[in-house]
């Protein structure tokens, strides 16, 4: 009987300590495998996945012995949470173990947008000196917008303040009088768009999540503002921002998660031609620490599980 099965890639340290005490398969690829996978899902114990990995439909049915779900990472939308909840199925996310790496992220992805430099170096190395064109804005003294504040949005935040950013927030889960909002002003959604020079999205993918931002709201944004979204590609409407980075009311953005993902050719030629925009493979909450973080977390969970201690 297969114990664990991971179906994406897991710091090597954790998959040692699983497989020290667990029967695993471990294929860092397998998510891409789903006739494998399947297989592989209808013996196992456990399932360890990040984002690519859709547990629900005919996986999550066929996987008549699976006891508990490991998420590498925060996000629970490629699982299917209701009827794991049904089925006795504990599902355990890595919360909080990517938060400082996300956070850095984001400051570093503001600091890039405002500045406004990032697309110059296939000219300069032509020989090219843009400097007039390319004088940018500081940092300090700007307003950052976090749409949404939750551990993510509080690490940002610190972060932010200590550059000299001013940082307001919008949360309607966050209680008016949690001591969090000693970090950020509170705010009504359009007024965080409407004051930031750099808006943040720290938001999970739900039916009331998605296309939260879209064209009347990017509309709302200051001009010349700039866009951070490395919550979930749904947020956005991403034919709404490349309509806003075209026309120039925004000056840039930087995605770090898409609609489609992993995002293919197809569904990335929308963002040919801009220069304004920088775009990753979901690597925000990603670094050598926090996987290793993460990794350790969710092997000590299953763990835990399978040998009776949760």
């Amino acid at each position: 009987m297969m114990d664990v099965v991971i179906t994406e890639f897991m710091d090597r340290a954790a998959v040692s300590r699983l497989a020290a005490r667990f029967h695993i398969h471990y294929d860092p690829e397998l998510a891409d495998k789903p006739e494998l996978l399947a297989e592989f899902a209808s013996e196992a114990r456990a399932l360890i996945v990040r984002n690519r990995t859709q547990v629900r439909g005919a996986l999550l049915a066929g996987a008549g012995k699976l006891a508990c779900i490991g998420r590498l990472g925060a996000g629970l939308d490629n699982i299917d949470t209701g009827t794991c909840a049904a089925r006795g199925i504990a599902v355990y996310p890595a919360t909080g173990a990517n938060d400082l790496s996300v956070a850095e992220y984001v400051v570093a992805s503001v600091m890039m947008l405002l500045r406004g430099a990032y697309g110059a170096t296939a000219e300069v190395a032509a020989g090219g000196w843009p400097r007039e064109a390319l004088i940018g804005c500081e940092t300090s003294g700007k307003v950052l917008g976090l749409v949404g504040f939750g551990s993510i949005g509080r690490e940002t935040a610190r972060r932010a303040a200590a550059l000299g950013l001013e940082v307001v927030a919008h949360d309607p889960f966050v209680a008016p009088d949690d001591p969090a909002w000693d970090l950020a002003k509170p705010l009504t959604l359009n007024e965080v768009l409407m004051q930031a020079d750099a808006v943040s999205l720290h938001v999970p993918l739900t039916p009331g999540t998605r296309h939260l931002i879209g064209a009347a709201q990017i509309s709302l944004m200051k001009p010349g503002a700039v866009l951070v979204n490395a919550a979930r590609g749904g947020v956005l409407d991403e034919a709404a921002l490349v309509a806003g980075l075209r026309d120039g009311r925004l000056s840039g953005a930087a995605l770090d998660v898409f609609e489609t993902e992993p995002l293919t050719a197809e569904a990335g030629a929308r963002f040919k031609g801009l220069q304004n925009l920088i775009l990753t493979p979901h690597i925000a909450g990603l670094t050598e620490e926090s996987n290793a973080r993460v990794s350790a977390m969710v092997a000590a969970r299953v763990i835990a599980h399978l040998e009776g201690l949760e």
